[in-house]
């Protein structure tokens, strides 16, 4: 049984070294879990009806929409039903979940629906060419977010809106915990403070980041059930500098006691710092070589 149960916020402190995400193994990963993925999608189902809520308050009209690192799609019925004649382009790395999300797709709508893989800190989409992009828990499966904010700043049109979630660096520091009394590889990725996003997202061009933080609290019975659920969305060790070898049966069982020793009954709680954040497209950019200079305005030097 899994029990969630939400907390308040409370101030996070930076964490500066990120380990880096082998893309291939991402792929690969979300690959293999294209048919469990919904059945153990529950904390995304939180943060997208987070971001849902979010976004009520705000006026916002869209004819294109890009649902960058859609999965199965989850959010598109939701997208369709308040942008009822949008175009919405579901993106993801992962050409099976991109497959499972097509059969979800109703077969009469007002909505267009296009379906593409592609990285996304390397965009298919001309510039200024969407409405407004929705990303719900795609930039813990990135190596460095900015690469993704820039492209998000490319190719969306002035005044539109980008509204993301993703995690902060409170979450699943149980499980590093429990790993770093066995071994000192790494096995969970850390996650940037909610203030280097911001930082993030203003350089890449986009404008007026909002952005807060909420608690989740899940609690699983027993370690299998835990790795059964990390394995089933995709969300097993990725990272570049992990150890190549497999733990051995006596490592592995030294984790899974490191991780319940907490509880009496065995149980495992992981904390899950959410954080959600939306902006606004601020137009193209120029670049250096295309700076003008009015030359009527140049003050003449005397002397």
């Amino acid at each position: 049984m899994v029990r969630l149960s939400p907390f308040a916020y409370r101030p996070v402190q930076t964490l500066d070294a990120i380990p880096t995400l082998n893309l291939r193994d991402v792929r690969r990963r979300f690959d293999a879990a294209a048919a469990t993925f919904d059945g153990a999608d529950f904390v995304h189902a939180v943060t997208r009806d987070g971001l849902f809520t979010r976004l009520e308050p705000l006026l916002l009209e869209a004819n294109n929409i890009l649902d960058l690192g859609s999965a199965t799609s989850s959010a598109a019925a939701s997208l369709r039903k308040r942008f009822r004649r949008a175009h919405i382009v579901s993106l993801d790395i992962s050409r099976n979940m991109l497959r499972a999300g097509r059969q979800k797709q109703p077969r009469f709508s007002l909505s267009r629906s296009s379906y593409i893989q592609a990285n996304a800190s390397s965009l298919p989409f001309a510039d200024q060419s969407m409405d407004f992009v929705f990303s719900n828990l795609l930039l813990p499966c990135v190596s460095d977010p900015s690469h993704v904010f820039r492209e998000v700043a490319r190719v969306l049109r002035k005044d539109g809106v980008f509204a993301f979630s993703t995690l902060g660096p409170d979450s699943l520091l149980e499980i590093a915990r429990a790993w770093r009394t066995v071994d000192r590889h790494p096995h969970v990725n850390q996650f940037l403070d909610m203030h280097d996003i911001g930082d993030a997202i203003v350089g890449s061009g986009l404008r007026d980041p909002v952005l807060d933080v909420d608690r989740l609290s899940v609690t699983y019975d027993d370690p299998a059930t835990l790795f059964a659920d990390l394995t089933h969305v995709g969300a097993r060790n990725a990272l570049q500098q992990r150890n190549r070898s497999l733990a051995g049966k006596k490592q592995f069982a030294a984790m899974k006691h490191a991780l319940t020793a907490a509880d009496a009954d065995d149980s495992i709680k992981l904390n899950l710092e959410l954080v959600y954040g939306h902006c606004w497209g601020g137009g193209a950019k120029a670049s250096p070589a295309d700076y003008r200079i009015d030359a009527s305005r140049i003050s003449l030097r005397r002397g």
